[in-house]
């Protein structure tokens, strides 16, 4: 219940409280995904004005960073290390206001609560947008992308699978139970907030071009809900984890035996 209601909600250390979460939250996005999607923004503005337009450029999820072998997974582990991180931030900081990993989803994971629902969202999410991004990309408005164009190195496909558990975690923490965790703390209706998350997932999505961003902001919206609902974070981690991971040692293992994949 907002505090308004018992005449708290105007009174002065609901005020410094209500401004204290707006500059946090302004804090964690500058360092997380708010900044990440006005440089996704920038990124598809220059792919639309670059020759061949959006449908001419290509975007590597997981690059090489270096031609030596140990110096490449060592860059890899520090992408994995920093995502960690940025989750890490999100929870400690909903820690020190009272809110434990168990508030926002993070109890004993479980079978039939987590599991199987996490492996359906997989299927939702992950089939259908496969599909945008063919129709997408046959139509100009999404970059080629290329999963992994990660060396042959003996270390690739576990390292692939901790960037996909990486992006999950650092994206459902922040973009889901950080972000509508504060906002409804600011009285925001969970319609309002789950449109905020959503626009927020699919703004850091634009490098991938117009569809890429729609798709995860479709996403967003399945995710939110979900999470408004069942207030239970551990099936979106195992989706959202599935799907990148199926992605990146998938294309892998395929490239260069099916025609379409770049």
């Amino acid at each position: 219940m907002r505090a308004e209601s018992d005449g708290t909600w105007n009174d002065p250390d609901s005020v410094r409280q209500r401004f204290a979460i707006r500059i946090e939250i302004a804090i964690v996005l500058t360092i997380t995904f708010g900044l990440s999607g006005l440089g996704a923004a920038l990124s598809l503005i220059d792919s639309a004005l670059a020759p061949g337009g959006v449908g001419g450029r290509t975007v590597a999820l997981n690059a090489s960073r270096s031609t030596h072998s140990l110096i490449d997974l060592l860059y890899q582990l520090l992408g994995v290390l920093r995502l960690a991180g940025w989750a890490a931030l999100g929870l400690y900081l909903l820690w020190r206001s009272g809110i434990g990993p168990k508030a926002v989803g993070l109890a004993r994971m479980r079978l039939r609560a987590d599991v199987s629902p996490g492996l359906a969202l997989a299927a939702i999410i992950g089939l259908p947008g496969l599909g945008l991004y063919l129709v997408a990309h046959a139509m100009g408005f999404s970059v080629t992308i290329v999963p992994s164009s990660l060396e042959e190195h003996w270390w690739r496909l576990p390292a692939l699978l901790l960037s996909a558990c990486a992006n999950s975690v650092a994206e459902e923490v922040i973009v889901v139970a950080y972000l509508l965790t504060r906002l409804r703390a600011l009285g925001w209706s969970d319609n309002s907030a789950l449109a905020a998350s959503a626009l927020l997932r699919g703004s850091y999505h634009l490098y991938q071009g117009l569809g890429g961003g729609l798709g995860n902001l479709v996403m967003g919206l399945i995710f939110g809900r979900f999470w408004q609902r069942t207030e239970r974070l551990w099936p979106l981690i195992l989706a959202h984890a599935t799907i990148d991971a199926v992605a990146y040692i998938g294309y892998s293992l395929l490239r260069g035996h099916i025609s379409w994949l770049p």
